[in-house]
């Protein structure tokens, strides 16, 4: 049976590098324009198979959200975009939103918050360095993409009341998460398997009869740190703190000075934190989503923040973890 899931693994990935030449790169069926990918975008997130940043483009995670979604749902021409592009349009007829910022969201904004994390450690909060930030998180995409649809907006100077263009995507709200949310086992969700695919930067849930559930990307740890193997969710909490050890980041040793990292969206773990029974090893989020799959990490697997927060209706203690 493990044989067998880890060849679906191998499945979902298959052919969809960025620098792939083939079938789904030289599809016709590929769409071209900005508004219809991000359409399809909008469609494959809320199906849980994660595209990457919301961005209007056919990327790596793109495609390979493609291959996902067919895949799972049975399809052998797993390279069809045309299926995905008429779903889409039936349950995306609008692709944009425009979004009125309110008030109660500037007490997650800090704009003086340092980047060197030791100064950090000082402040209460890792919160948004910008509302812009903010935004760009809440909607699933990045800075330049909001500036893209905002052009004659000043992005620097948002407030309570201002209007902005945004991805028609259910949002991630920061608002909504409960301060040190535990998470028990469940006994549906704790029989389901994720198998983390380091080399293609993914990671799949799989029910307990091998179903595809979803599929994300993710940003795996340094490959001398990867803990290749079979594990268990073993905790999952929201909003933790982070212990932020130099030495044990770059070299896998725990050093003498360390400090600890307040909760927030800034925070190197992001939002949420799924410990392992692979000792300091987890699933977190992070605080630079529009890294995910292109750097690496120290020895953990780290999502963007709003698929990371989607973890519990997934998985729980209990979870089969395949690190490949």
């Amino acid at each position: 049976m493990l044989k067998h899931l880890l060849l679906l693994c191998c499945l979902f990935v298959a052919g969809v590098r960025a620098q792939d030449t083939g079938p789904a790169k030289n599809d016709p069926s590929v769409p071209k324009d900005r508004d219809t990918i991000l359409r399809i975008q909008i469609f494959l997130d809320k199906h849980l198979y994660g595209p990457g940043k919301l961005d209007g483009a056919v990327g790596e995670f793109t495609y390979k959200a493609v291959v996902n979604y067919n895949y799972a749902h049975g399809f052998k021409d797993i390279y069809n975009w045309a299926r995905i592009q008429e779903a889409a349009e039936a349950e995306v007829p609008v692709v944009y939103a425009a979004f009125k910022i309110q008030p109660v969201l500037v007490k997650y904004v800090t704009t003086e918050l340092p980047e060197d994390y030791e100064k950090a450690s000082a402040y209460p909060y890792m919160a948004y360095r910008s509302m812009l930030e903010l935004i760009a998180e809440r909607f699933h995409t990045d800075e330049s993409f909001v500036a893209v649809l905002n052009p004659k907006k000043d992005l620097s100077a948002l407030k309570p009341g201002d209007i902005v263009v945004v991805p028609n995507v259910k949002s991630f709200r920061i608002e909504d998460i409960k301060p040190m949310q535990g998470f028990k086992a469940d006994p549906a969700l704790s029989a389901r398997t994720i198998v983390v695919d380091t080399t293609e930067r993914m990671a799949a849930v799989y029910d307990d009869k091998e179903v595809m559930l979803a599929a994300f990307p993710i940003t795996p740890g340094k490959p001398q740190f990867i803990p290749v193997g079979t594990w268990k969710v073993q905790s999952m909490v929201t909003t933790p703190t982070f212990r932020y050890d130099k030495q044990f980041l770059e070299e896998g040793v725990r050093g003498e000075e360390a400090f600890q990292i307040p909760p927030g969206p800034n925070s190197p773990i992001g939002v949420i934190w799924c410990g392992l029974s692979k000792s300091g090893i987890g699933l977190h989020g992070t605080a630079q989503p529009r890294t995910i799959g292109r750097t690496r990490s120290a020895g953990c697997v780290r999502f963007a923040n709003w698929d990371a927060i989607r973890l519990p209706t997934l998985i729980r203690p209990g979870t089969r973890v395949i690190v490949r």
